[in-house]
């Protein structure tokens, strides 16, 4: 499926005219901001895209496109804002880079509902952006919005929701029927809802980066962690430059795997090398596809699960604060 065939960055002067067929344009201003650059990520793994300069607070980026997307633009300090294109469509961004949570993008229905529910919960509680992204899905189950906000409020969290995901899903799935992705996050919801604390690890094999094959078997310290990672989500790669770090101060007690969902073979290599990441890291190009994710249950970027020896779960997708501590308890 091609989602972006060719980038074409025109001019940091801001205009006013519509994008033309088959092209998505994002431009716009953000106040004391004068110099940088943003970048600009797939939202359903593909990693990076490119990156957006930033002049006297001015930027301007089109891209070739084929298909409804949506994208994620990440500002220097690593706040996001998601971002959907359609062909044709000009998308403007407007608003003051000390108060992030409150930038504005409009121009098309789903760019404008975002920002609606962004302003709405910029100073509500967890739990009350939690009920609002409830109540927006529901109100809205065939937007791309909806799918954003199903994965960031009840899947991508410390203690993933998935009664509720499941629940979500099956109404987004009613109103967009033929959105491939929303029907396979639907048949793996079923079997992430299987991977619980108490429970033993499901079988899997595999074969890392540098050939050599993985499995159930190869998770021999007193406790195990098995992370999802991509170098192009700042939260994970932190984790893993900490689990390095635990590595060398536990030795063999402490068995580490990893499944990099990067699209690029090189560009993870390149961060392992960079990193000094060296133990058994899966990485197929196949990002999300890759067997070893179906044989586990697991479709979330950052993830963690932590075993002992035997194979029985002990925690599942700790915070890294949560995991560093539970790591060095059970290693008493």
């Amino acid at each position: 499926m091609k989602h972006f065939y060719g980038l074409i960055l025109l001019t940091l002067v801001v205009v006013s005219c519509g994008a033309p067929s088959g092209h998505f344009r994002l431009e716009g201003q953000l106040r004391n901001f004068n110099q940088g650059e943003f970048y600009l990520y797939g939202l359903d793994g593909r990693g990076r895209l490119d990156t957006i300069p930033v002049s006297e607070g001015h930027f301007f980026y089109e891209a070739a496109i084929d298909e409804p997307s949506a994208y994620s633009l990440i500002f220097p300090n690593f706040s996001e804002v998601p971002v959907f294109a359609e062909s044709g469509a000009t998308v403007k961004l407007e608003g003051d880079a000390s108060h992030l949570k409150e930038v504005r993008l409009t121009g098309t229905k789903e760019n404008d509902l975002m920002t609606e529910f962004r302003l709405k919960v910029a100073e509500a509680t967890p739990p009350q952006a939690v009920k609002e992204a409830e109540a927006f899905i529901h109100a809205n189950p065939s937007t791309a919005g909806s799918l954003y906000l199903l994965n960031k409020f009840f899947l991508m969290k410390a203690d993933p929701d998935y009664k509720k995901a499941v629940t979500l899903c099956n109404e987004m799935a009613k109103a967009q029927p033929n959105k491939e992705q929303i029907q396979e996050l639907k048949k793996q919801l079923k079997s992430l809802r299987v991977i619980k604390e108490g429970q033993q690890l499901p079988s899997f094999s595999a074969v890392d980066i540098n050939g050599q094959r993985v499995s159930n078997a190869s998770l021999t310290g007193e406790v195990n962690v098995i992370t999802v990672w991509a170098t192009w989500n700042y939260e994970s790669g932190n984790l893993m430059r900490q689990l390095r770090l635990l590595k060398k101060e536990h030795g063999a007690r402490l068995g580490l795997l990893s499944v990099s969902v990067d699209a690029n073979k090189s560009e993870c290599r390149n961060v392992m090398n960079r990193d000094s990441l060296t133990w058994n890291i899966i990485c197929d190009g196949q990002m999300f596809e890759t067997p070893v994710l179906t044989q586990l249950g697991i479709a979330d970027v950052p993830y963690n699960l932590l075993t002992d020896r035997s194979g029985k779960i002990l925690a599942v997708n700790l915070d890294q604060t949560r995991l560093k501590m539970q790591i060095k308890k059970s290693l008493k």
